[in-house]
């Protein structure tokens, strides 16, 4: 009887404790953690698995993320999720931990990087310690346009929804201009706001680990950019030419992936509302500054007005 109690005690004793919950604000408590045996589900009979993912597109909102994914799953040595996670900003998600965020992620060769975007994550206060938790050699993709572009595409993307909805919704210059100046409640203003959101991320992580996609150049010259996303995540170059072709009716680029065709979703590309010039200017004034303090944090420039 003594020898089966001091069993049990040193039994007791080797158990690993249970990972506690996370902090509903984003403390420094982690979701669940998965051992690297854990770090795949188990496989299907093709050999496939799924995998945590080694690249993440952390953003930004209307900056080109479904254009960059979809581009990057070009390559044949990439799978993607095809989905917003939402894990690291949305706390419903976040509280189910490292197991349900694994399940998420699309199957996928043993040799082949893994790779979901969700936009919120840039903007988002809590992420970028999130997942240095989980994985802080992890390569980040950050695809930027000109902040007063990617304001006006902020409020298309809204006032579209609320027409289809038969909401009401506001003139572009209400909501961009009070009492005669920027309206700095607008959230769309703060989302462009670069160098603020940078700053958290460089707290985490080098700069060498965050590549900033251009995606007013992806637009104009998809390959190019591509290219280097290619070297970023040491990648054999695969991607070419013939992957891009410009789509006269659209306007811009869509992809050919070994002979079959396909262009992003009608609500990309959508046509910017008229802006008065001088809420125009009175935006491009206001993003200067921001700008340069971006520029400086990154060190290099964007054509951007």
């Amino acid at each position: 009887m003594a020898a089966l109690l001091l069993g049990l005690l040193l039994f007791a004793l080797q158990s690993p404790p249970l990972p506690s919950r996370p902090l509903a604000d984003g403390g420094s408590s982690p979701p669940p953690t998965l051992s690297p045996a854990d770090n795949a589900t188990a496989s299907h009979p093709n050999g496939t698995l799924q995998q945590l993912p080694q690249i993440i597109i952390i953003g930004v909102r209307k900056g080109g993320t479904r254009a960059l994914i979809e581009m990057l799953s070009l390559h044949g040595a990439v799978a993607a999720a095809q989905n917003e996670v939402h894990f690291f900003d949305w706390e419903s998600h976040f509280q189910k931990g490292l197991p349900w965020y694994l399940s998420q992620m699309p199957y996928a060769f043993p040799e082949q990087l893994t790779v979901e975007k969700t936009p919120a994550y840039f903007t988002s206060g809590k992420v970028p310690k999130r997942i240095h938790q989980m994985n802080p050699n992890i390569k980040l993709l950050l695809i930027l346009r000109d902040p007063t572009e990617r304001v006006l595409s902020d409020y298309t993307q809204v006032f579209y929804n609320r027409l289809q909805k038969h909401k009401s919704y506001q003139p572009i210059e209400s909501v961009l201009v009070k009492d005669g100046e920027i309206n700095l409640g607008y959230k769309a203003l703060n989302r462009s706001l670069y160098y603020v959101h940078m700053q958290n991320w460089l707290q985490y992580f080098p700069p060498e680990s965050i590549h900033v996609v251009d995606g007013d150049r992806l637009i104009k010259d998809p390959l190019h950019e591509m290219q280097k996303v290619e070297k970023f995540l040491n990648l054999e170059p695969q991607l070419n030419a013939s992957n891009f072709y410009f789509n006269k009716t659209k306007g811009f680029y869509c992809l050919r992936d070994h002979g079959r065709e396909r262009c992003l979703h009608d609500s990309k590309g959508r046509a910017h509302p008229h802006v008065a010039p001088a809420v125009l200017q009175k935006l491009y004034q206001f993003f200067h500054e921001p700008n340069r303090k971006f520029f400086e944090l990154v060190g290099r420039t964007f054509d951007w007005k």
